[in-house]
């Protein structure tokens, strides 16, 4: 199995994954909705210089003149570190009290050239830094790196190769109807795909969690052609 991080590749990989997984090229083809032509190239490119590969090499050269000042762009990264929590907006709006006048999207289209578009990647960021420079830490970066540090231990990010993968599902209170009571709904998401299937229950409980994947959830993956496992 291929693995990356990279989400602009990650549905090439997904398709190459897939189709390794079902040990059949035209059906995963078909569920991933592309040609074999197109498996074949991007097996070839995977082949040829692996993984990175299939990053297009030909996307359209970015216009430097259509970019903001160097002096704005290195003020919105340097920003972007001491303070990594703070949204583009927010950002925005801070950086224009200090006289450096750049839009909300502005901002974000710097954080997109420099790998900063997301609270993680702002994170990664200023602990590289960290590693790299001792700086001491602000209050915002201290209360940032704690919070990142409580997420990590309440639950991990888990990477999927291909749809049926993994599966979050839980239940949610829907509301009450007249004669019949309580109603909730069983809620199942492919984690790769963002397929969803719903059921309404009148019963919150293991048993209508266990009906909603026998009667919904593992007769789509069988009709697609995956191998769906419930653990």
């Amino acid at each position: 199995m291929y693995q990356t991080n990279n989400p602009i590749i990650k549905h090439k990989v997904g398709l190459l994954n897939l189709a390794e997984e079902l040990n059949n090229v035209s059906k995963a083809c078909k569920i991933m909705g592309v040609s074999r032509d197109t498996f074949y190239r991007y097996q070839e490119l995977v082949n040829d210089g692996g993984i990175d590969a299939l990053i297009n090499q030909n996307r359209r050269v970015p216009n430097v003149k259509n970019r903001v000042d160097e002096q704005i762009e290195s003020a919105v990264v340097e920003y972007a570190i001491e303070y990594p929590a703070h949204g583009q907006h927010r950002s925005s709006n801070e950086l224009r009290k200090k006289g450096i006048f750049v839009s909300g999207s502005g901002v974000r289209s710097i954080w997109l050239r420099h790998n900063l578009e997301n609270f993680t990647k702002r994170l990664k960021a200023l602990e590289d830094k960290i590693a790299t420079e001792g700086i001491i830490l602000s209050e915002s970066q201290i209360s940032a790196l704690e919070k990142k540090a409580q997420d990590d231990e309440a639950c991990g990010e888990i990477e999927t190769a291909h749809p049926g993968y993994l599966g979050s599902q839980d239940t949610f209170y829907v509301g009450h109807l007249k004669g019949v009571g309580r109603v909730y709904q069983q809620t199942y998401i492919d984690t790769y795909s963002k397929v969803v299937h719903c059921k309404l229950y009148t019963t919150k409980s293991a048993i209508t969690a266990a009906d909603l994947l026998n009667d919904k959830v593992l007769p789509f993956y069988s009709q697609h052609g995956y191998r769906c496992y419930v653990y």
